[in-house]
């Protein structure tokens, strides 16, 4: 099984949104642009929302089946581990492994020996096509990058190899992810696990690094942009290095996690991917909820009821909602609206809040941020949330697809 050359992982909380996300990606086709659908949905996000694994297959099964869609799509056990996976195996057929938790714990050390001698033909001056110097990769470097990536490379073939054990080689998708740790990967860092993976016996197709800057959910990036396009044109010509030199596979792609909304790195990401004819998963997964609150609130009545109640109740819970997502969210509670101005505000102004729309003053990070992480709220409500995605579904799909669409795949993939 491979992953195309393109795609994008798109979350959906309550599966409800599974035909209006693949229409998006029906109109990029159309405009000849191949972009695979790959539904996502984390343990966590299961746990939350009372839902199983199984029920993400459904939902993208029935939306490939209504609009009649002839191209690749996927079902991704998101951000899964030993401990996780199994309720996964039957229904998915792309599997993030999250060794992050891993990263910098002890491996063996005759595995850091044995890893330094073999990869000691490296070191001194590396020339890698598409990198404009040289990069200087002393010996002391690689056993540096072993000792803190070593062990989480060997849960990554620990996890793999019990997935290929139940569903038989070649049969599923392997990504490895190392985005949710404190530091950044340099290329080098980069160049050396993709070594280890290939030592490991694990055919990655992609691999999420921890890029320069912040990745906060739903928002823009922040940090700097000229410094991220040189680190990700790096992190490409890599890759190319490391599937030639270690054997990957040759459709291996780089992946950015906590894709959603980053607009001011998808024109770099955009011209490096051409540059370098390269491949490209971006996850933007947690949107989707956010534009069923934007339809509710628009829809006015009812919905705008519930909207208003999600945000009341998400402020009262601020610590316990935001406190897993610390890493990845910035809210300055200041900033935040107050639960009495929200009651007042109408269906306009709250989705011209919650959109993420630079261009109108309205828009406010803090309460897109807030809102992101609490979807718990929704969750509880049980079918008073449901129920009202239903009655509003027009409203609701159409913000939908055109977030997939106007915001992330036309940004991405096909602006010239």
């Amino acid at each position: 099984m491979q992953l195309p050359r393109f795609s994008m992982g798109i979350g959906d909380r309550f599966a409800h949104q599974g035909r209006a996300q693949l229409a998006a990606f029906t109109k990029a086709k159309q405009l000849g642009v191949d972009v695979a659908p790959v539904w996502n949905k984390s343990n966590r996000e299961h746990l939350i929302v009372h839902s199983e694994p199984p029920s993400v297959r459904v939902e993208a099964d029935a939306a490939v089946k209504a609009l009649g869609w002839s191209g690749a799509y996927f079902v991704d056990a998101d951000h899964i581990g030993l401990k996780t996976v199994d309720g996964f195996i039957g229904s998915s057929d792309f599997f993030t492994l999250d060794v992050a938790d891993f990263i910098g714990k002890p491996a063996e050390e005759a595995d850091i020996r044995a890893f330094v001698a073999d990869q000691r033909k490296f070191a001194g001056t590396l020339n890698v096509p598409g990198i404009e110097r040289p990069l200087d990769v002393p010996e002391s470097r690689i056993e540096e990058i072993a000792r803190k990536y070593l062990y989480a490379v060997k849960e990554a073939g620990k996890i793999y190899r019990h997935i290929e054990a139940a569903k038989g080689k070649g049969k599923f998708i392997t990504e490895v992810s190392m985005d949710e740790t404190d530091q950044p990967q340099a290329p080098v860092d980069l160049l050396f696990i993709l070594a280890a993976i290939a030592r490991e016996g694990v055919p990655v197709q992609t691999i999420a690094p921890k890029f320069t800057g912040r990745f906060n959910k739903g928002v823009d990036y922040v940090g700097d942009v000229a410094q991220f396009e040189k680190e990700f044109n790096d992190d490409l010509a890599v890759i190319a290095f490391a599937v030639k030199t270690f054997g990957l596979p040759a459709e291996l792609k780089l992946s950015v996690h906590s894709g959603s909304d980053k607009f001011s790195i998808y024109g770099p990401i955009r011209r490096a991917v051409r540059k370098q004819n390269a491949g490209l998963h971006i996850k933007t997964a947690g949107t989707t909820w956010l534009e069923e609150l934007i339809g509710l609130a628009s829809a006015g009545g009812d919905g705008l009821e519930i909207a208003r109640d999600c945000y009341t109740q998400a402020v009262g819970r601020f610590d316990e909602l935001c406190g897993p997502y610390a890493s990845v969210i910035d809210i300055n509670q200041s900033q935040l609206p107050t639960v009495e101005q929200v009651a007042r505000w109408t269906g306009e102004q709250y989705a011209n809040a919650l959109r993420h729309d630079q261009a109108r003053t309205e828009y406010n990070p803090n309460f897109r941020q807030l809102l992101h992480v609490g979807y718990k709220v929704a969750a509880q409500m049980g079918t008073r949330y449901t129920n009202a995605l239903g009655r509003h579904e027009a409203v609701i799909a159409k913000n939908v697809t055109e977030n997939t669409f106007d915001r992330h795949l036309k940004r991405i993939f096909i602006y010239q």
